[in-house]
């Protein structure tokens, strides 16, 4: 049994942390993405008024009529719209105490969006970017028509600009950004409302048109909201949308609408996402663009009355509360369920009040690292009763191992009288053989949902611990703790009871060689909990060896010769 279940484990940790390792090593995996260099928005023209977060509200010069909202300040009425596209576009930036944000006038869609309380993973130093930048599809907010020519149209005219708001802050919450396209020779018009909010990632968008018959596609851009893309196999990358109630990742490299009841449309990667939230949207359009490559939208109906189409922009961090305020099941993205290759309740179930319990800690501690190593503490003596039950068993079982063999040369050749000796065996001596494997299996979803919640959230992302390491997402750049790690997987073997033969104990020393080698790419938070419990068992088989179990060995032996009488 031991043995087996030994198997088992080492080829659970095989699969769980070499699959991304091994596939590297073979060549297997594509190279990572490297973004685009960013393209610059054009700023030949005068600039429009209110543009820019320190500019002032656009007002009508002195003695001047205002244009009207369908006509562009730079644009003749009588120019075709296809010549449009020698307009110079202006830039018009938004500033919150959370992102800086840039639109262009040129299709007012979005060229860029920084997160300011996040730094990038690259250099430390600038703001997280959630824009693909330089990107040949269409950017963020794009909208667009059934209509070839007119989704053209709307997508490469120049856009009149009005903002009424300098900064946003707590003394002044809530500001308006508004794009006006008119085209008189077709009596086309589309008015882009934007609503930004000081102390929120969500915009409110608001679309009016005339003229326009067909639906509506706001499209979410391409990889907006992917930073990085991963090769972890933990979680979903890429999109993901909440239809009638589910949740789906697929994305079809044609375009395939998905009909149903849509909550939202996103973009995903570990840490960051951006999400459409329509208002009565019909369908959402994911699609694979290349590799690494994706994009979403949604389709909605523009009401004949003339009323606006509403929807929402999220576009930040995956904060748990963050998203889970918003009633929306935005937070299911982090996946705290995941369990070679699924995600299961029991586990999420599980994961959800210990990931509560990590962060109430650190409120005092304002470490993860001393964090990490309570938690660990605290889990131990949650399992203390199930963990001395185990090492009882497998004492017992050690004890009693003579026997065992002795009965498996003597009946090796008739199966059925050796199990049934066995059983009589283990019932004199009061053993139960899988004893040592129950609470083990008890322990796994706490186990999984640890190391979950160590992987996925945004919490530990550039957390330091102190020292040398500096950031617990990523791994230990010395390689210091793999293998003090590792070293203290070998002191556990030589302490613990086994059953096995010499033969087979001399295999599984190779067994810490080789989770060495494998935490070594594993990020420094893991690492740190998996070490800290070692060592904690460590110290826990001494004390139980010591006080608790040998007694009762030497029992076990005493009682040995007065049974054979």
């Amino acid at each position: 049994m031991e043995k087996r279940l030994v198997v088992f484990l080492i080829l659970s940790a095989a699969i769980v942390f070499g699959y991304e390792y091994a596939l590297k090593g073979l060549g297997l995996l594509p190279p990572p993405t490297v973004s685009d260099s960013a393209v610059s928005v054009s700023d030949e023209a005068a600039s429009v008024s209110g543009t820019s977060s320190g500019s002032q509200p656009t007002t009508p010069a002195a003695g001047k009529t205002p244009e009207s909202p369908g006509t562009s300040r730079s644009d003749n009425p009588k120019v075709p719209s296809t010549r449009m596209e020698s307009v110079a576009a202006a830039s018009v930036e938004v500033e919150t105490e959370l992102y800086r944000a840039k639109f262009t006038s040129r299709g007012a869609v979005l060229t860029s969006w920084e997160l300011k309380r996040y730094r990038s993973s690259s250099d430390g130093k600038s703001f997280v970017q959630l824009v693909r930048q330089g990107g040949k599809f269409a950017d963020p907010l794009t909208v667009t028509t059934d209509d070839a020519t007119l989704a053209k149209e709307l997508r490469e005219s120049v856009y009149k600009v009005e903002q009424d708001f300098t900064t946003l802050d707590h003394e002044h919450p809530i500001g308006h950004i508004t794009f006006h396209y008119g085209n008189p020779g077709s009596d086309i018009h589309l008015e882009k409302q934007f609503t930004f909010h000081a102390d929120s990632y969500i915009v409110d968008i608001s679309l009016t048109s005339k003229g326009l018959t067909g639906p509506l596609k706001v499209e979410l851009g391409t990889n907006f909201g992917v930073v990085e893309w991963g090769e972890g196999f933990i979680g979903s990358v890429g999109t993901v949308s909440l239809i009638d109630d589910k949740l789906d990742t697929d994305a079809p490299e044609s375009d395939t609408e998905r009909k149903g009841t849509l909550a939202w449309t996103a973009l995903q990667d570990k840490y960051f996402m951006s999400a459409l939230i329509p208002k009565g949207g019909t369908s959402a359009w994911p699609k694979k663009q290349g590799e690494k490559l994706v994009s979403t939208g949604v389709r909605m109906g523009v009401d004949p009355s003339g009323a606006p189409v509403t929807l929402q922009l999220f576009a930040g961090p995956k904060e748990f509360d963050t998203l889970k305020n918003l009633h929306i099941r935005l937070e299911d993205t982090i996946d705290f369920g995941w369990f070679l290759f699924g995600s299961w309740d029991m586990v999420r179930a599980v994961a959800k009040p210990i990931f509560s319990v990590l962060r109430s800690i650190n409120e005092y501690t304002h470490n993860y690292g001393v964090t990490i190593i309570l938690l660990t503490v605290a889990i131990k003596l949650l399992f203390i009763p199930l963990q001395y039950k185990s090492y009882s068993s497998m004492k017992q079982m050690q004890t009693i191992q003579p026997k065992v063999a002795a009965l498996q040369e003597k009946f090796k050749d008739d199966r059925d009288r050796l199990n049934r000796e066995l059983i009589k065996l283990y019932r004199d001596h009061k053993v139960n053989p899988v004893g040592g494997c129950l609470p083990m299996v008890l322990q796994m979803p706490v186990f999984v949902s640890l190391f979950n919640i160590l992987y996925m959230t945004i919490d530990l992302r550039q957390a330091p611990l102190g020292l040398w390491i500096t950031d617990l997402s990523v791994q230990d750049p010395y390689y210091i703790l793999p293998i003090i790690m590792g070293i203290s997987m070998m002191v556990m073997q030589k302490i613990q009871p086994t059953t096995m033969d010499p033969a087979q104990a001399k295999m599984m020393l190779m067994l810490p060689v080789v989770m060495t080698f494998l935490f070594i790419n594993f990020p420094a938070g893991l690492v740190l909990y998996w070490l800290t419990n070692n060592v904690l068992s460590i110290a826990q088989q001494f004390v139980t060896d010591r006080f608790f179990l040998k007694n009762r060995s030497v029992a076990l032996t005493t009682d040995e010769p007065s049974k054979q009488k």
